[in-house]
């Protein structure tokens, strides 16, 4: 299978490729425009393989597209490209706007009009968009966990981004025909991960002995899922993914905030101890997040069935192997760090 992947230097996109190469047969286009969260190290251990391709490419460009389709002729596309960061979203959204569902229509399009031309393969071709159980809204603690059936009900200018995108998704294939299905995921977490969001930022501040913020009272609820998971889960469902159907993919995981931070202090005073003591002393509460959703689960039961996988890793596992290849890699996020100054909570746009 030839599979043109969107997204593919950012950090589940870039899980997902080495993955494919390392396990599958399959070949891969990775269509990446290269922003800021992207990152071609994540991607440079399969760089060299025959079936792996780089077009640095932006979504919105349809010209370019339409190119790539016509000259690799892909049997599936994964598309993964997105902005994703929510206080990002919340600061400047007009970006999530113009990725998240322009480039959305845009791939759909320039997908359409290249299946509409098949003729043994239209059958096999497939069209995957990945997407978010931010979608759905938020859980009170006695609510279920998400399914994907849950209505939904987006609350950001990234997840309403999002949510949009879903819809077109569904939109054409009610209307064209054209074979789509949607994944819905927990929060990832794991190597290569953008030193912004939360985990990453947590463990390098706390490398560093620096202050330890933490929207509201840390009470918000996330469910984790470690990112290789992710990633298998993902080629399971374009090999197996039935078009018309969501999967929502888990690793029945939930955690508070402030039990992620703690232990991610806790693993690394095991790990790397310091003479100030106890990193969980660093720890600072900070204005919350405008519209902070309280809490997210899912329920991976139908994915785990069709799809015939399951999460390997349990958090307390994933976190350790995360920040050990955080302390292994120090010269790819430092140097994040000194050129965009990264480590903010708060999601500075440069």
């Amino acid at each position: 299978m030839v599979i043109l992947l969107t997204g593919g230097c950012g950090f589940i996109g870039s899980a997902v490729i080495r993955y494919l190469i390392k396990y599958t047969e399959h070949s891969v286009i990775n269509v990446d425009c290269m922003t800021y969260a992207a990152s071609k190290e994540a991607v440079t251990q399969v760089s060299t393989c025959d079936r792996y391709r780089h077009e640095n490419i932006n979504i919105n460009n349809t010209l370019e597209l339409d190119k790539i389709f016509e000259k690799y002729h892909p049997d599936a596309v994964m598309h993964l490209a997105a902005e994703s960061h929510v206080d990002r979203s919340i600061e400047k959204p007009e970006k999530f706007i113009e990725t998240n569902i322009l480039g959305t229509y845009n791939l759909l399009e320039c997908s359409r009009k290249y299946w509409e031309k098949l003729n043994k393969s239209k059958k096999i071709f497939k069209f995957h968009h990945i997407s978010t159980d931010e979608v759905f809204g938020h859980l009170d603690i006695n609510d279920k966990p998400f399914t994907r059936q849950s209505p939904y009900n987006p609350r950001s200018p990234y997840s309403a981004s999002k949510a949009s995108s879903d819809h077109l998704v569904r939109a054409w294939r009610d209307t064209y025909g054209l074979p789509t299905f949607i994944t819905n995921t927990a929060n990832n977490y794991g190597p290569w991960h953008f030193p912004e969001k939360l985990i990453p930022l947590i463990t390098l501040n706390a490398i560093h002995g620096k202050e330890l913020p933490v929207y509201g009272d840390g009470t918000n609820i996330r469910d984790w899922l470690f990112v290789e998971d992710h990633a298998e889960a993902l080629v399971k469902a374009i090999e197996y993914g039935e078009p018309g159907d969501t999967y929502t993919i888990g690793a029945r995981q939930p955690r508070t905030n402030l039990q992620v931070v703690e232990a991610i202090c806790d693993i690394l005073d095991e790990i790397q101890p310091t003479p100030e003591g106890a990193r969980r002393q660093l720890i600072r509460y900070v204005a919350d997040r405008p519209g902070h959703d309280f809490r997210y689960e899912i329920d991976p039961t139908y994915a785990e069935q069709k799809l015939g996988w399951k999460a390997k890793h349990n958090f307390e596992a994933g976190i350790r192997k995360t920040i050990q290849w955080y302390l292994d890699n120090r010269m790819w996020w430092q140097k994040i760090l000194d050129q965009r100054c990264a480590d903010q909570r708060l999601g500075e746009t440069n």
